[in-house]
């Protein structure tokens, strides 16, 4: 699964983007970091050529990471 897991402290939110197995916890270890989302300067960069490689095999991408994408 690529999703998003959030890093930063309160109030001062930080997302990277991961794939993770989908049954473990939002925070647990992923297997690769794809990008990073930043919500208070709403900077976004993503690896576009590791994310294509991941949907290939097979990994499905969360609704929040999809509408960041598009």
């Amino acid at each position: 699964m690529i999703r998003l897991s959030r890093f930063g402290r309160k109030l001062a939110p930080f997302y990277r983007v991961v794939v993770i197995d989908g049954q473990k916890k939002r925070e647990g270890e992923p297997l690769e970091v794809l990008g990073f989302w930043n919500p208070i300067t709403k900077e976004v960069k993503v690896k576009n050529e590791e994310l294509k490689i991941w949907v290939g095999k097979g990994a499905q991408i969360s609704p929040a990471v999809a509408k960041l994408l598009k």
